[in-house]
Parts: structure tokens; sequence; C-alpha cells
């Protein structure tokens, strides 16, 4: 199929756009922009900057994908925004691009749906089929693992990890890591507990989810911090042999910013 491109859109003749592309009225795509095939781009939208989108994305209007950062050191290098395949963007959603104190490329996976007036700060890298409510906002340099949810209105702060699986309830300020398959919530936020649900439906076994509850629990219960804890051999030998245990471990130690505390 043709591309279907409004009269009224402006898209950059050094632009490059694929295959059954369709550009809404008023749109504006600038010159280092590639656009995948199958991409809906609804009307005022804004894609500039050296951004690569994948296949099947959709744009809803309003949104503003790879402008400059909010970042007082960017003197309009060409740094990037890299977008992944079959993300849904909806209405006022901003994607700026990276700098280069950090990597300098903002990265989206791939089967995101994120819901109106997210924006995702510079440097950020950000897994795939996660949901991200409305009004979630992303400061610079923070990580997403895949298939992370997060409820509408929370801030996240700078440099902070959300390990894969976490679940993140509505309305809080997110000022710490949170581990693979943690749940957290609050301003500022704490950790309540296991997303078991997330572990139920990626399909791991019963046996495995209730030990990583109960290495949870125990380190819940102990004196020490996240960190401490898992710097114990002996506090952690008896959970030995479960993977999903070994990476929320690994993850605590390599936190640069610490865990968010418990409950």
């Amino acid at each position: 199929m043709e591309n279907l491109i409004h009269e009224t859109a402006i898209v950059s003749p050094k632009a490059t756009i694929g295959k059954n592309v369709a550009i809404g009225a008023y749109s504006l795509i600038g010159d280092d922009v590639v656009i995948g095939d199958n991409t809906i781009i609804h009307h005022h939208v804004t894609i500039v900057g050296h951004t690569v989108v994948g296949k099947n994305n959709h744009f809803f209007q309003y949104s503003s994908i790879g402008e400059a950062p909010q970042d007082l050191s960017y003197k309009g290098e060409p740094t990037r925004v890299v977008i992944g395949d079959n993300n849904v963007f909806r209405e006022f959603n901003s994607v700026h691009r990276g700098t280069l104190k950090d990597r300098e490329e903002t990265t989206i996976g791939s089967d995101n749906f994120f819901m109106s007036y997210v924006h995702i700060g510079h440097d950020v890298v950000l897994g795939s089929n996660c949901i991200i409510a409305n009004s979630t906002n992303f400061a610079g340099h923070v990580k997403v693992g895949s298939r992370v949810i997060i409820g509408g209105g929370t801030n996240i702060s700078q440099f902070v990890s959300l390990g894969r699986g976490a679940y993140i309830g509505g309305a809080s300020a997110i000022d710490r890591d949170v581990p693979i398959f943690g749940t957290a919530y609050g301003n500022r936020c704490k950790l309540k507990g296991i997303n078991i649900i997330g572990l139920r439906r990626q399909g791991y076994e019963k046996k495995d989810i209730s030990e990583l509850v109960d290495f949870y629990r125990t380190m819940e219960s102990s004196p020490l911090s996240a960190r401490a804890f898992v710097d114990h051999p002996e506090l952690i030998e008896e959970f030995s042999g479960n993977a999903l245990i070994d990476e929320m471990c690994d993850g605590i130690r390599k936190s640069e910013i610490g865990i968010a505390p418990f409950i």
C-alpha cells in the first residue's frame, strides 16, 4: 500500500519513511527521522532529531518524540532516540533524546503501551511489554525492565532502576530502585511485596514463586538493609538454586542509589 500523508503534514525529504505509513494533518517529521513500516501517526505529532522508529508503532495526537533533552549540559549534539516495534503512544506523550554525559541515546523496546501525558526523559532505557499509565514522568537516566506496570501520576527520579516484572502503584514518587517483580507504592515509595500475579502470568512455577516470596519476607524481617542482607552468604544459602532469587540478589548488589525501604 502507498503511504497516506495528509497534505498539511510537513515531512522532510531527508527523512526515511517505510511502507504503509500514515501521517496525519499538521504533523512534522524532521530531517534525520526514520519511520518503520505500518506506523500510524495522528494529526499534530512532532517527530524530530536523530530518531529511529520501528514497525507498527502508533502515535496519537500531540505527541512529541525526539526533541532536545531538558538538560543544561546539552549543546545540540546529534544524540538519538531509538524505539522498537508495536508501541502505542497515546495523547501528549513526550520522549527526549539522550545526552553525551550518559549513553547518548534514549531507548524504548517493543510492545509497550504508554497512556496519555507520559514523559520519558533523556537517556532512559525502557524494556518491552510495559504498561505505563497516565501522567507518569521518567526523569533522565532511568532504567526500566520489561513487563513493568506503573500506575498513573507516578514520578520517577533520575538514575532509578525498576526491575523487570515490577508493579508500581499509582501516584507514587520513586527515588530508590525496585528489584525484579517487586511491588512498591507511596511518596516516597516503599516495597510492599512480590508481584505474584505477574510471575504467574509469565509462567513461573509455583515452587519458584513461593521460594521468592519466602526470600523476600526473610529479607524484609531482617534488621539489615537489603544490600547488607544479600552480602551475607549464610543468610541466603538456603535459597540457592532459584534463578529468580539469584537475579534479585544480583540487582540489589548492583544498585547504585539503594533499594526502596520496606513498608
